[in-house]
């Protein structure tokens, strides 16, 4: 009994601190036949080989990454749901009028909502932004332009992007070009880092 009291004590202690309690989603205690069980349901951990920098500039790069993906991936996510909603909601109403009068609202929102958020952000924050929305919601800032506001603002955006060496139609690709923040993402949403 003793033993017992102890275990459940120092597990207590032990998920009291923050950095445990950010790698676990539930914890539950079960009793069976005079023995306690304790059971925790945690988060992926992901172990990757240390990083070796070149020099400082690429460790630089690298610090950034994880800056900026602090920073926008909770707005990848929430906007990608926003996103989701946003078709549900268009698919409901019976005609071009309506969607449009709901659309123009709804931007309304979106914009009073993150316009203070998104003009404080960095343009390597906005670049990363938009590599996140892709990954979130498996369409390029192109198309996401394209499908709400039309193909002529979509293609007026990106030509204002290449005017600043950027492309609204590039693709996230997790497993060459953007491997780097691909390993960034899964440590920030395992807590890791």
């Amino acid at each position: 009994m003793r033993i017992r009291l102890t275990i459940i004590i120092l597990f207590s202690i032990v998920f009291a601190t923050g950095y445990a309690n950010s790698l676990v989603d539930s914890v539950r205690l079960q009793v069976s036949s005079h023995d306690t069980f304790y059971l925790a349901r945690m988060h992926d951990i992901y172990v990757y080989p240390k990083m070796v920098f070149k020099n400082k500039s690429q460790e630089r790069f690298y610090w950034r990454t994880v800056r900026d993906v602090k920073k926008t991936l909770p707005f990848a996510k929430e906007l990608a749901k926003e996103m989701q909603l946003a078709d549900y909601q268009l698919a409901q109403l019976p005609d071009d009028k309506a969607r449009r009068k709901w659309w123009r609202q709804h931007e309304k929102y979106l914009f009073k909502k993150y316009e203070q958020d998104f003009r404080k952000m960095t343009a390597s924050q906005g670049q990363m932004l938009m590599k996140l929305m892709d990954r979130e919601s498996d369409r390029t800032s192109y198309e996401i332009i394209k499908h709400y506001r039309g193909k002529a603002s979509a293609n007026f955006w990106q030509f204002i992007a290449k005017l600043f060496k950027n492309d609204l139609k590039e693709e996230y690709d997790a497993a060459d070009k953007d491997r780097i923040v691909e390993r960034v993402i899964n440590l920030v949403e395992a807590g890791q880092l």
